[in-house]
């Protein structure tokens, strides 16, 4: 009996797990690689970038933000208001660049506004499969 109740409990266990992974507010939901259309408004346009956000932890998430080399810094998550919003800080040589983004149905809507260029970029993203 104890071996069967360890063993429900267990499947239990792993379920819950298995579904706060697969809950609309997952932080999970993130990693992977996402394709950003840095011109979302002009669909002739191919111009795009990519997120790679390989990792997740309670302190954040981790990866790459628009091209290969370009390390996310300082990711943070938050889903206080029931949806899922990140933020980062990333730098190259022409400077930093602050980017916040949410997640709605599958896709990601951000803007990053690159403080040492005078712009505010929006971009929509979707995720590679």
């Amino acid at each position: 009996m104890k071996s069967l109740i360890l063993g429900v409990l267990t499947l239990l266990s792993f379920s819950l797990a298995q579904a706060q992974n697969t809950h609309s507010n997952s932080p999970y939901q993130f990693i992977g690689e996402w394709q950003l259309d840095m011109t979302p408004n002009d669909s002739t346009d191919n111009n795009f970038a990519i997120m790679h956000i390989e990792k997740v932890d309670s302190k954040g998430f981790y990866g790459v933000f628009y091209r290969e080399g370009v390390q996310i810094e300082e990711g943070r998550i938050n889903s206080q208001t029931g949806h899922l919003y990140g933020a980062l800080v990333s730098r190259d040589n022409s400077g930093s660049y602050n980017t916040s983004f949410y997640l709605k149905e599958g896709k990601l809507y951000g803007s990053t506004h690159a403080i040492d260029r005078d712009f505010l970029a929006v971009w929509t993203a979707t995720k590679k499969e």
